[in-house]
């Protein structure tokens, strides 16, 4: 039996409240798993049973959000039965993992590392109320012992996966160079502006040669040396004025052109004229400026970079676990 036959099912079961896809009853029916499957068991991995249960507790935080991204009952179903693949999967490979880690017997996680890890979570979780904390383990069956032993294996599952990925943090200059000259159209950027305002309201009765008159106060000012943050500060009538006016990075089509046109024929440092609107009159200042065209090499290094780490410690972790699925022992059921 595959494990995709279990899904609908299976998930049915978790899915409660009111969604974008219709009510769904808060009692689903009986869905016939325990006929399905001898004791709830879904996997083996080594000589760890994954259950059922297993499988709809690690799925549970993610039901609302499937439900509300769904446009109807069959992509619903489809993203819960890839969602249901990949927890499955994510179990068998932690039983690996740890496994692996346990191999070299010289490896062991120091006591301290799961007395203090057990410490934050009695109070994160539990307000460190020990009689909440028993209780909880009450609910499910184990003994503190299973629940060390279960922390332990966390901190393993951890320390396993950062170790390979630290193997696969390093990167060649030359293979950045490849990267940059084989996928040089990826870093086109459009004409931007690091751009500052500031912005004179119009009050009742206030005409645009007064509103002129205000600003190029303001610009004479500008031009005796005063930096436009501070005036910005001081004088503009807008939300950005506690951070001097600061607009952040616009493209031209993120602008009226009222505001693009002066703003773009700006080098950086130089301000606009007065620009007066039935709104008011505004100054528009560029801090800095990108041009249209491919970025260097040199400002886009550190995205390259770190682009090629994860495509390589992706595929680094798919070949370990690959690895570790081949010779290790895993029956679905």
């Amino acid at each position: 039996m595959t494990v995709r036959r279990l899904l609908p099912p299976l998930l049915s079961l978790i899915a409660t409240g009111a969604t974008a896809l219709g009510q769904i009853a808060q009692t689903p029916p009986d869905d016939g798993m325990n006929l399905r499957f001898a004791d709830g068991i879904v996997a083996i991995a080594e000589e760890k049973v994954i259950t059922v249960d297993d499988v709809r507790r690690e799925i549970a935080p993610y039901v609302q959000q499937l439900q509300r991204e769904a446009r109807n009952m069959d992509e619903y179903n489809q993203k819960l039965e890839t969602l249901q693949d990949g927890i499955i999967q994510q179990l068998i490979d932690r039983v690996l993992i740890i496994k692996e880690f346990r191999k070299d017997e010289k490896r062991r996680i120091p006591d301290s590392f799961v007395d203090n890890s057990i410490a934050e979570r009695l109070n994160d979780q539990f307000d460190n109320d020990r009689s909440k904390f028993l209780a909880y383990l009450r609910t499910k069956g184990e003994t503190l012992r299973d629940y060390r032993r279960e922390v332990e294996e966390d901190i393993i599952y951890q320390y396993m996966r950062q170790q390979q990925r630290k193997s696969q943090s390093v990167v060649s200059p030359v293979r950045i160079e490849q990267f940059y000259k084989e996928n040089k159209d990826q870093f086109y950027q459009e004409d931007q502006v690091h751009m500052r305002m500031i912005e004179l309201t119009r009050s009742n009765g206030d005409t645009d040669s007064q509103l002129k008159s205000k600003a190029e106060t303001i610009m004479g000012r500008l031009r005796s040396g005063e930096k436009f943050e501070d005036l910005a500060k001081q004088f503009s009538e807008d939300l950005h004025r506690s951070k001097g006016g600061d607009w952040g990075w616009k493209k031209r089509g993120d602008l009226k052109p009222e505001f693009s046109d002066p703003l773009f024929a700006l080098k950086k440092g130089q301000s606009t004229d007065p620009i007066v609107t039935p709104d008011g009159c505004f100054v528009l200042f560029a801090e800095d400026r990108k041009y249209a065209g491919i970025q260097p090499l040199s400002d886009v290094r550190p995205q390259i970079e770190a682009m090629l780490v994860t495509q390589m410690t992706n595929a680094g972790e798919e070949h370990w676990l690959e690895r570790l699925r081949r010779d290790g022992y895993v029956k679905h059921f």
